[in-house]
Order: structure tokens, then C-alpha cells, then sequence
């Protein structure tokens, strides 16, 4: 795996691989030295030309844990913002001997633009480009599925059968859509719940995605998911009257405290974060014994650790972990 750009590039069996070696990570993140020397003389440069925290800061502890050297680098105050392009500014880390970018940009595709062109030869994680994807934050989702439906002793397995809910703003969601091809390869059901100008144009199939679609949350709640995950209304991106208001939105759309009681104790509740508390999602949905808020979080390191020493070190065969 030279690039991590896209999980619907993943077959089953690179994605369960990918997992299984984020298993292994985790495992290194619960010793007193939280250290591996796999990356060791590798220099990382998180390229971040969208503002983020903890993506990209879990990418730099994923990176410092391999025992690479971080390079974060911003596009506000740097020379970017002077007008420079990104093959010049690519050429002048590659100057600097990089081994490998992790790169959230705001236009969708920009990190495949970088993997395919000729600018530099190192590997590219795709930590996020426009609405388009963000397979590592998909990857940690189905990393914490797995882990809560089936232990840490999950090894080898996949999802197959779970059956997920993805609730709220679909259309402006690149982790929407790493979700949906990344699980369904993994072979879960998708199902995603939301009002029309919410949701892509399905001209062409009336299965976003893949996946099936519900304009009711009430009705596609009584369905009985083993998973719902909340999205959070990114009024950055929005530049139309999506809804009414967010009083409105919540009302028909968030998932509050009385949808929440109606849950089965099973059932788990996502969120990819920043999360809007409240809005999409009620307090005592988010901080329930049910939710996996904090453990995502926790878990996206591992899966961040994989992803970079799998792309930089190219080995999916031998073990990480002595």
C-alpha cells in the first residue's frame, strides 16, 4: 500500500489488514513506553491547508509514536498564502527529504492530484479533501465497531452483517462517504438517514453510495441498527438554506434524548467529531456507557500509526509488534 487516498480503493481483504495491524498499534498504546522504532530516520510532513485539530494531531502523535520526525506545515502564514502552488510548495518539502505527506485539503481530489503527478515520489495519506473522503476517520470507525461487536481478540474479522445508521448532513460529509464504501466492502449495511437537501443527487441510483436512504429518523431508528452515528452540521460548507433552523433540524433530525432512550443498550452511537451538542446530537446520547465518542478518538491514533507504517514501509505481511 503506497497510498491511503480513498476506501473505496480498499478490497476486504487490505481493509481487514489494515485493521488487524491498527490492532497490533493499540497494543504498543497501552504499554508504559508507547514507542515503536519502525519509522525511525522517516520524516512525516503533515500538509494541512484546512484548519483541523485533531486530525491533525493524531496523525503527529501516530507519526512521533513510529519514532518518525513531523514536519507540520499550514497553509496560513506560510507561503501559500503568498500565492504559491502546491507543485512548488510540494517540491520544496521534497527538497527537504521527505518520506512521506499527509495532506487535508479543501478541494476534493487534491490528494490523489499529488499521488499521481510527478512533483514527488512518496507515499500520500488522504487525511480529508473537500467533500470528498476521509478514509482514516472511516477506518477508525470500523476499528471501533469491531472492537466494541466483537473484543479486542477480533483478528481476521470483518463487519458483516452489522447494520449501521448514518444520521444528519450526508452531502457535505467526506466521512459519510469513506463510511459508506468502507463498510459495505467490509460487509455491513448502510442506511443513511436525512432530509432531501441533505442528501447527494441520486439521479442516476437511488442508492447513495450504496447505501439505502431514509427521509424519516424515527422510522429508520425503529429498525433497530446496531450502530447510529451522527454527523455534524458543517454550516462552513453551507451556503443555502439546508433546513429551516437549527431548532427545526434537531427536532426532526438530531438524535435527542427521547429518540436516544428509545435505543436498545446495544445499540452503539458514533460521532467523527467536532460535535455540535445539542444540535445533532443531545448530551446524554454522547457521553452514554453506549457511545464510543472518546473511543474513537483514542483509536484513530492506532489505525493513523498502520495507515503510515503501512504506506511508508510498503510491508503487509510481517509482524509490527514484536
Amino acid at each position: 500500500m503506497k497510498h491511503l487516498l480513498s476506501t473505496a480503493d480498499l478490497s476486504r481483504a487490505d481493509a481487514v489488514h489494515i485493521l488487524d495491524v491498527a490492532e497490533e498499534m493499540a497494543a504498543v498504546n497501552t504499554r508504559e513506553v508507547r514507542k515503536l522504532p519502525a519509522l525511525r530516520g522517516k520524516t512525516v510532513v503533515n500538509l494541512f491547508f484546512e484548519d483541523s485539530t485533531r486530525t491533525r494531531i493524531s496523525f503527529e502523535a501516530a507519526a512521533k509514536r513510529l519514532s518518525a520526525d513531523v514536519i507540520n506545515f499550514a497553509a496560513k502564514g506560510s507561503s501559500v498564502s503568498k500565492g504559491e502552488s502546491l507543485k512548488d510548495t510540494v517540491q520544496t518539502l521534497g527538497a527537504m527529504g521527505i518520506d512521506g505527506i499527509v495532506m487535508r485539503h479543501g478541494a476534493s481530489g487534491a490528494p490523489r492530484v499529488l499521488a499521481d503527478a510527478d512533483w514527488i515520489d512518496v507515499p500520500v495519506v488522504n487525511a480529508g479533501d473537500g467533500t470528498h473522503e476521509h478514509p482514516t476517520q472511516a477506518l477508525l470507525d470500523a476499528f471501533t465497531m469491531r472492537r466494541r461487536l466483537h473484543g479486542t481478540a477480533s483478528r481476521g474479522q470483518a463487519l458483516d452483517g452489522v447494520r449501521v445508521l448514518v444520521v444528519g448532513d450526508v452531502l457535505h460529509s467526506r466521512v459519510a462517504r469513506s463510511n459508506a464504501w468502507l463498510l459495505r466492502t467490509l460487509g455491513a449495511h448502510v442506511t443513511f438517514a436525512a432530509p432531501p437537501t441533505l442528501l447527494p443527487a441520486t439521479k442516476a441510483s437511488p442508492t447513495p453510495f450504496g447505501a439505502a436512504v431514509h427521509h424519516d429518523l424515527d422510522a429508520a431508528l425503529a429498525e433497530d441498527p446496531d450502530v447510529v452515528m451522527t454527523l455534524r452540521i458543517q454550516q462552513e460548507r453551507m451556503n443555502d438554506a439546508f433546513f429551516p433552523n437549527p431548532r427545526e433540524y434537531t427536532r426532526h433530525w438530531g438524535l435527542t434524548a427521547a429518540r436516544f432512550q428509545r435505543l436498545s443498550e446495544r445499540t452503539l452511537v458514533m460521532h467523527p467529531g467536532p460535535m455540535n451538542r445539542g444540535l445533532e446530537i443531545a448530551g446524554v446520547a454522547a457521553d452514554a456507557p453506549n457511545s464510543t465518542v472518546v473511543e474513537q478518538v483514542e483509536n484513530g491514533v492506532s489505525v493513523r500509526m498502520a495507515a503510515l507504517y503501512l504506506a511508508l514501509t510498503g510491508d503487509q505481511q510481517k509482524e509490527t509488534v514484536a
